[in-house]
């Protein structure tokens, strides 16, 4: 997996870097695991704008991935490896045994060919998806539930994983990409191995259009508006803005805005690196 960069002969290719997609192995998508995407332009049920920012893009077809692997102890082998443009990491398209096909976050390393299986008792190799109670301390894993039979809610985008640092109980301590460590049940499942598309963080689109396609409208800075539409509005000149804060007057930048009362503190050990 890698990127390519592109020779500067338009201002638009100068800072151009985007993915090789040498790991694509299929360009057309199964017909059977699509559904159409409803955009909304960040408008609610009334005309009204409640997200900013939010508007056009290319037309998608949403791709129905399979985040709880249900299909125990049935080998599934891997038909192709696919672009996804609803999320950063690749997806793969598995057939199983009894001839039903499913859409998977494909791991870094999956090939065509291979067989994978899901399940108590399986081996804990790159792809398989099992319980916490099953996989070797200090394992890579990603698409990890919260709670089981939840589906995979954590690292599943490019690039990401978390390692299995302990068990204590009934709970497995795991090492997140965000540097957090917290417990997670030992019934919970997670799939061995690393997201795909681990280069992702170094793609640069490279000009305003791609953005555009992407479905994202220009962002104006709080500090460039008047009083009327933000705290750090107006001023003589280009006036800094004063204490930085959201929209609302929410401060920034070091104000923890966490619940203290949430309930998932008890399972967080440490919290995320600043």
């Amino acid at each position: 997996m890698a990127v390519k960069k592109y020779k500067p002969t338009t201002p638009g290719q100068r800072n151009k870097v985007i993915s090789a997609f040498d790991e694509i192995t299929c360009k057309t998508p199964e017909k059977s695991l699509l559904q159409p995407i409803r955009k909304s332009g960040g408008r609610n049920n009334q005309g009204k704008m409640t997200m900013r920012y939010i508007g056009g893009g290319h037309k998608r077809m949403y791709r129905i991935i399979d985040f709880l692997r249900t299909k125990d102890n049935m080998a599934a082998e891997v038909m192709t490896i696919e672009y996804d443009p609803n999320r950063s990491a690749r997806i793969a398209l598995v057939k199983y045994e009894d001839g039903e096909k499913r859409y998977i976050i494909a791991p870094n390393g999956l090939k065509v060919g291979q067989t994978i299986m899901s399940g108590a008792g399986v081996a804990p190799e790159v792809g398989n998806t099992l319980p916490l109670a099953e996989i070797p301390l200090g394992t890579l894993v990603h698409n990890i539930e919260l709670r089981p039979g939840q589906g995979a809610a954590m690292a599943r985008s490019a690039g990401t994983y978390a390692q299995l640092a302990a068990r204590e109980g009934n709970h497995a301590i795991l090492r997140l990409p965000s540097g957090e460590t917290r417990m997670v049940l030992v019934t919970c499942r997670a799939t061995v191995g690393v997201v795909s598309n681990p280069d992702h963080n170094l793609e640069s689109h490279g000009k305003a259009g791609r953005v555009r396609h992407l479905g994202r409208r220009p962002r104006n800075r709080g500090v460039v508006m008047n009083p009327v539409d933000h705290p750090m509005g107006g001023g003589e000149g280009r006036a800094s803005g004063g204490h930085p804060r959201s929209r609302k007057g929410l401060p920034a930048k070091g104000y923890k805005t966490r619940n203290p009362k949430a309930t998932s503190n008890k399972f967080i050990i440490e919290r995320r690196k600043k």
